[in-house]
């Protein structure tokens, strides 16, 4: 550990502990003097790392270096002058070891100081004071100290209990104090700790090391990376360093090369992303002011300003930052596999394989110049082999997938060092293409192995412009993987939907399967949709062009070509649709069809959107897309078999009102009033089920003031809130701002207003986590709030504000506020839409803005993708026709755009 405190430049300008030491003596000032050298220690380390932003690791140790000076001074000032011992005896002997990270001589800012005070027997009164004295001292300075204090047989007691402990003495280093009990330490450790279980030691941090990614998302491609403890993190390079040392006891990382577990080379990259990763993480907290070990939205751009990342074109800084460290991680993960494959033929009984992925299901017919490895495809000892035929570099991973067989660690080193044979001639090779379509076309799991072939630099080669999007983040709070990790999820959820193991998430997605005529046309379709991301244009239109080219490579037809690149070219149509249109208005079916054309075109476009919604990360697959998703397609699917516009609108009511009669048994008479009290477009708008509900609500009657009825609908992942109260201006948006106050997202809303002035309103709520509203308390409060509403009262402005997403991180996007106005979308209605950050009170004002420009809101829709929302309104004027005229239309569109910036309109004085 010396050497590497040694490389540090002008140690004493960082600190100087002998005149420290000189200070202390003379006066009794100890816990100031100490805090100010400490921050003088940390503000010089800060301001090296800023004239070298990637000099990671020599911060790391600096900050180390000065905590061990602070250490060492304050363990003298306690032992020599506040409790010195005359004659001490052999129990009065007392060892500070560093342990953990701070044992391995590395150490951010805010990083915890792991000490272990170590005595030869049991506790003295004097150890326990001098322990005590330096605890206190430390803590004044307002280090978080993690300390444990045992005796040398205590210590091996616990390091045969617990492997936790057992890998933070494994990398403990002597700080100061008793020299002899130090040495007595890491001799009984050694005899503690014996070769024999080198196996279960490496297999225990394995699986911490998998249960740690799950936990952080199973993905090195996250796109809010915990750089300690996630995929590809420091805490995987440290694991590697932990196996290496218990079964060498090696004093460094770099000793990794001398008993053969990494190639110098590896040995080299294993440096540059270990330097990456501590520089990001040592301006991470600076930046944050704590331990944080999270690179939220709101840092990375700072972060990327410290490391001197600038804007390109197609990419911005952030975004080349956060590239530039999935790459990094993704390093981590090569050396891991590396590392594991020589572990594996080190210490593996014959054989037998313990580290590594179940082997096999059957045993290969062909393996075309490849081997068998204990199970795992291998390639010979021939350094020529993938040179004397590059197509093998492809061939590999498709006789992997055939034949489920796992790619021996060693073999997809060979291939990540020869991928730089895939050329032009290869790319064009028809039996290459062929054997890359079969892998992304595979009925078994094209995931594994198209990811096999991403880490490998394969895939990014063969296909340059997949390449090109390989780590490649999308700065936004929707997206939660990079975009290669995105597309490379989506043909893994395609996969799994033809099998039918989604078949009760996707029942429908997974019922077309069967009617589609080219299911390659799908596969290359979900792999295409992003491949433009992150150029200048349209990505949907750049990426149709691509694949116009790409999909002859890869052996598709004229017709299958013209597929794939409309769909690529209409892979949001769907999506946006659903959630941003009125799907109760003819003309929204119309203007969906009339883009689609054909049944086949619509089957292959809503399992795109299914998967591609998905993919996006946990929890934006939800039961209410679900739902929008499936009624635009029978809407569509009806309108396209039957070949005209829609049935007869009276035949649909007359259908609508016989069925509800059916549900209700009511008296004739009795229903009649109901039928009459409602419009035409109510019938249309709503279904049955939602229909019969406000049937009964209508005929309890309005109350005093209104009536409130909600109603969890599972099957549609939200709660109905329906409103039954006398018309006035300005309902809605009080109605808004009360199902907000109560924690409510409303997703979806229809306004109606009966033939007798009455207001029949339904509104679709979510809870903030996108599940139904259904915690009885919160229904509760949601009435409560609502009734308030009826009552004529207000929301206040400042308790809606106050539920708005945390201000850093959602600012950290820009978002310019729009406005369209569109008076062809639909036959009846103006369509508005507004483009805002999201926020607690953003419809409340949206709506009280129309409602100011006296226009009446007949529907809404409200999208949300991270932190954007898209709200749609369908509007009439007060006469109940569209709003046309021109000056009109634009005082709207100023409202609007002052509320979406969060400029809320003015109230009129009572």
């Amino acid at each position: 550990m010396a050497s590497r405190f040694e490389t540090i430049p002008n140690r004493r300008q960082i600190i100087d502990r002998r005149a420290l030491d000189e200070a202390l003596a003379a006066g009794d000032r100890a816990a100031a003097l100490l805090k100010q050298a400490l921050a003088n220690g940390r503000a010089e380390i800060a301001r090296r790392l800023d004239e070298r932003p990637y000099a990671g690791t020599e911060t790391a140790a600096a900050y180390a270096f000065l905590t061990d000076q602070i250490v060492r001074l304050a363990f003298d000032h306690v032992t020599r002058r506040l409790h010195p011992l005359a004659n001490p005896t052999t129990s009065e002997r007392l060892l500070l070891m560093a342990v953990g990270g701070y044992g391995r001589g590395e150490m951010a800012l805010h990083s915890d100081v792991d000490l272990a005070f170590v005595t030869p027997w049991k506790d003295t009164r004097w150890t326990e004071t001098a322990t005590e004295e330096i605890l206190y001292l430390l803590w004044d300075l307002g280090l978080k100290v993690s300390q444990s204090s045992r005796s040398v047989d205590e210590m091996m007691r616990m390091i045969a209990a617990d492997q936790t402990i057992l890998t933070a003495i494994l990398e403990g280093r002597y700080v100061w104090g008793d020299e002899a009990v130090y040495e007595e330490v890491r001799a009984r450790f050694w005899n503690r700790v014996g070769a024999a279980e080198i196996r279960a030691f490496a297999k225990d941090k394995l699986d911490e090391r998998e249960a740690r990614h799950q936990r952080m998302g199973d993905s090195r491609y996250v796109v809010e990376p915990n750089i300690k403890e996630g995929k590809g993190g420091l805490r995987d390079l440290h694991t590697l360093y932990w196996i290496g040392k218990y079964a060498y006891r090696l004093q460094s990382a770099a000793e990794l090369v001398d008993v053969g577990l990494l190639t110098p080379a590896e040995w080299r990259a294993f440096h540059r992303a270990e330097r990456f990763l501590w520089a990001v993480r040592c301006h991470l907290h600076i930046v944050a002011g704590r331990a944080e070990e999270r690179l939220t939205f709101d840092v990375q751009p700072e972060l990327a300003r410290r490391m001197n990342y600038a804007d390109r074109p197609g990419s911005s800084a952030v975004e080349r930052f956060m590239r530039h460290y999935f790459l990094n991680a993704k390093t981590v993960g090569d050396l891991t596999g590396v590392f594991l494959a020589h572990l594996d033929e080190k210490f593996a009984r014959r054989g037998q394989r313990y580290l590594s992925l179940p082997s096999f299901r059957r045993r290969p017919s062909r393996l075309d110049g490849f081997l068998l490895d204990r199970g795992r495809l291998a390639t010979p000892d021939d350094p020529g082999f993938f040179a004397e035929k590059p197509v093998r570099l492809i061939q590999m991973f498709a006789l992997a997938e055939r034949n489920r067989l796992e790619i021996h660690p060693m073999a997809m080193r060979a291939a990540a060092a020869n991928a730089k044979l895939i050329d032009a001639d290869v790319r064009a090779d028809p039996a290459a293409n062929a054997l890359f379509l079969d892998v992304l076309t595979s009925p078994r799991d094209p995931e594994t192995v198209l990811r096999w072939m991403n880490e490998a630099g394969i895939f990014g080669r063969f296909v340059p412009d997949f390449g090109r999007v390989v780590a490649q983040m999308q700065f936004d709070m929707y997206h939660h993987y990079t975009v290669d990790e995105h597309t490379i999820r989506a043909i893994g959820l395609l996969a799994r939907i033809e099998q039918g193991a989604l078949k009760a998430d996707h029942p429908l997605a997974t019922s077309l399967f069967k009617y589609i005529a080219s299911r390659r046309v799908l596969y290359v379709a979900v792999l295409l949709h992003d491949i433009a991301k992150g150029r200048r244009g349209d990505h949907s239109e750049l990426g149709a062009e691509l694949a116009l080219t790409l999909c002859p490579r890869f052996g598709l037809d004229p017709a299958e070509t013209e597929t794939v690149a409309w769909l690529v070219r209409w892979h949001l149509l769907m999506s946006a649709t659903a959630q941003k249109r009125d799907l109760s208005d003819p003309k929204t079916i119309q203007d969906f069809v009339a883009r689609v054309k054909s049944l086949e075109r619509l089957r292959l476009l809503y399992i795109l959107t299914v998967v591609d919604i998905r993919a996006v990360g946990p929890g934006t697959w939800n039961e209410w897309k679900s739902e929008l998703l499936r009624a635009l397609f029978e809407a569509a699917e009806e309108q396209l078999r039957l070949g005209h516009v829609e049935t007869g609108r009276k035949e649909r009511i007359a259908a609508m009102q016989e069925e509800l009669a059916g549900r209700l048994g009511w008296r004739p008479a009795r229903l009649a009033r109901f039928i009459a009290a409602l419009p035409d477009s109510y019938w249309l708008a709503e279904p049955v089920e939602t229909i019969e509900r406000n049937a009964r609500l209508l005929d309890s009657g309005p109350g005093e003031a209104g009536r409130i009825e909600t109603a969890v609908l599972a099957d549609r992942g939200a709660t109905l809130v329906s409103v039954y109260a006398a018309d006035r201006p300005g309902l809605f948006y009080r109605l808004a701002g009360a199902i907000s106050l109560a924690g409510g997202n409303i997703i979806d809303a229809r306004i109606h207003t009966t033939r007798d002035g009455m207001a029949l309103d339904n509104f679709l709520v979510q809870d903030l986590d996108g599940a139904a509203f259904a915690d009885p308390h919160q229904l509760r409060r949601l009435e409560a709030e609502a009734m308030r509403a009826l009552e004529g009262q207000e929301p206040a402005a400042e308790r809606l504000a106050a539920r708005a997403l945390p201000r850093r991180r959602a600012e950290a996007f820009p978002i310019q506020p729009a406005v369209f106005a569109d008076n062809m979308a639909s036959s009846r209605y103006t369509v508005i839409e507004v483009n805002a950050r999201d926020r607690a009170a953003l419809l409340f004002e949206l709506a009280q803005a129309i409602t100011e420009s006296r226009a009446v809101i007949r529907s809404a829709h409200i999208a949300t993708y991270g932190e954007r929302a898209v709200d749609v309104f369908y509007l009439t004027g007060i006469d109940g026709r569209k709003i046309v005229n021109a000056l009109r239309l634009k005082g709207l569109r100023a409202r609007l755009l002052k509320a979406a910036a969060g400029t809320p309109p003015r109230r009129k004085a009572a």
